[in-house]
């Protein structure tokens, strides 16, 4: 292990530089992200208005966004670009920008954005393809439902309803305006309602339900003006201007058409321009100015050519690019893929490298440890074949020495036996002697002092015997007593 200690503390070292220049970078990436976000919100809010402005905000914000790698950034810059671009009548650019913005939404799995750009998309099909729009905004409802987002829940049931409405089943479409005209008042989004207001009152003049249509279309220029909301202030001027040509109101008209195309100029619709074309023919025809209304008329028929011709272009165009945007997703995809599996590859290569390597230091150590281990076992056995061979000497030396005490010791018994046999026949000799002068003297057949005298002899002899069979006992004189044996 001390091998690998200074690598482990140099990757110690080097991580929490990293970390302490990662956090130094975070807060700096931080305030850049900020700035871009106040930008993106600017350039969102000023589409109705000036949507060339918010193109041009949206690019400076995707600069930003892609100097410091800020996902969200760019793909939000995109779609931004896009709803300007989609307010210019650029329909081409416009999905361009908006299928670029979802590829970079779905690379961070960002919900929200990605269901604000089927939205989107949805909004530019409307006019084109209304069975590719409500598969557009359902996906995008389906999102927004699911992450209870009110604000996207009612932009997108707004959308729905202008579905209806271009299909003349205006009864769904004001279902669908109400159902986003709550939302909207419950989040006091005042420029939201004016939409909503303005859509509700075409359907009620589609209805002819005129003073209802004549009521919200005013309150909602109203509002508008006083937002400057350009483009709605030009939207509503055409239904009302409509309005008052079939009332014969021709001076509220004529005043509504000249606002309108002015409004129109601002915000550079060229579709607007062409609708007030459209209704100046019209109010020319009833007013019986026929050769103004044969003017406007053929004005008309060279736009309505050019614009259906650019039409059936735009529409080419958007399949032919929405096409080639998701063969480009597709390829982003298998490229993504890709790369998560080389990087999986290369972290799995390193993984293995380290535990070959640490295997090989656990394999170096284990072989030194048993070479020391078996060295010991070495020693240990020697030690124990000597100690083995110590025992058994030891052993022999104890039976040798056994031997000689079993030998000493059945010469001592035999020498006890003989002392045994011998004492008791040399004592009995002397003590019969005691008990024969003790039977005479009791019968009074020899003298008193005589008896004592022949007593003493025989307890001398007793005395004598006593003595020798203790020097005998002490090993004194034992050749001189085994012969008397």
């Amino acid at each position: 292990m001390k091998i690998f200690l200074p690598f482990i503390i140099i990757i110690l070292l080097l991580s929490q530089k990293a970390s302490s220049i990662n956090f130094v970078m975070r807060d700096f990436i931080a305030s850049d992200t900020t700035e871009v976000n106040k930008m993106l919100k600017q350039g969102f809010l000023i589409r109705l208005t000036n949507p060339t402005q918010s193109v041009e905000i949206g690019n400076k914000a995707l600069k930003e966004s892609k100097k410091i790698n800020y996902i969200y950034g760019i793909g939000e810059a995109l779609r931004v670009i896009g709803v300007g671009n989609y307010y210019l009548d650029h329909p081409k650019l416009a999905i361009d920008n908006y299928l670029s913005a979802l590829n970079y939404f779905q690379q961070i799995n960002n919900l929200p954005s990605e269901a604000k750009v089927y939205n989107n998309i949805g909004n530019l099909y409307s006019n084109i393809d209304n069975k590719e729009a409500l598969s557009f905004f359902n996906k995008a409802l389906l999102i927004a439902s699911n992450i209870k987002d009110r604000h996207l829940v009612a932009s997108i049931n707004l959308n729905i309803g202008s579905i209806y409405y271009r299909q003349n089943n205006y009864i769904s479409a004001n279902q669908y305006y109400n159902k986003s005209l709550n939302i909207y008042n419950f989040l006091k989004d005042t420029t939201s309602q004016i939409i909503c207001k303005q859509n509700i009152g075409v359907t009620f003049f589609h209805l002819k339900q005129y003073d209802k249509a004549y009521s919200l279309l005013i309150e909602a220029n109203k509002s508008a003006k006083e937002l400057g909301l350009n483009r709605i202030i030009a939207s509503i001027d055409i239904t009302l201007a409509e309005l008052f040509i079939l009332q014969n109101k021709f001076l509220e008209a004529d005043k509504t058409i000249i606002e309108g195309i002015n409004y129109a100029k601002m915000i550079k619709s060229e579709s607007m321009i062409a609708n007030y074309r459209y209704f100046r023919f019209k109010l020319e025809f009833k007013r019986k100015n026929y050769k103004l209304a044969l003017s406007n008329l053929y004005t008309i028929y060279q736009q309505d050519s050019t614009a259906h011709d650019k039409g059936v272009s735009t529409q080419i165009d958007l399949i032919r690019e929405h096409a080639k945007t998701e063969e480009r997703q597709r390829e982003n995809e298998r490229l993504l893929e890709k790369e998560k599996l080389d990087r999986v590859k290369f972290l799995s290569a390193i993984a293995i490298t380290v535990l070959l390597i640490f295997s090989v230091g656990l394999l170096i150590n284990n072989l030194k440890r048993k070479a020391k281990t078996n060295t010991q076992l070495q020693a240990l056995n020697t030690e124990v074949l000597k100690q083995k061979q110590r025992v058994e000497e030891i052993n022999l030396h104890l039976e040798e020495i056994i031997l000689d005490r079993t030998k000493e010791l059945q010469i001592k018994n035999a020498k006890l036996e003989s002392y045994s046999s011998y004492l008791s026949h040399q004592i009995r000799g002397p003590i019969s002697s005691l008990k024969g002068l003790l039977m005479i003297e009791k019968d009074g057949m020899v003298g008193k002092q005589e008896c004592i005298d022949m007593m003493y002899v025989c307890v001398n002899d007793i005395d004598k015997i006593i003595l020798e069979i203790n020097d005998m006992l002490n090993g004194d004189n034992d050749e001189a007593m085994m012969k008397k044996l």
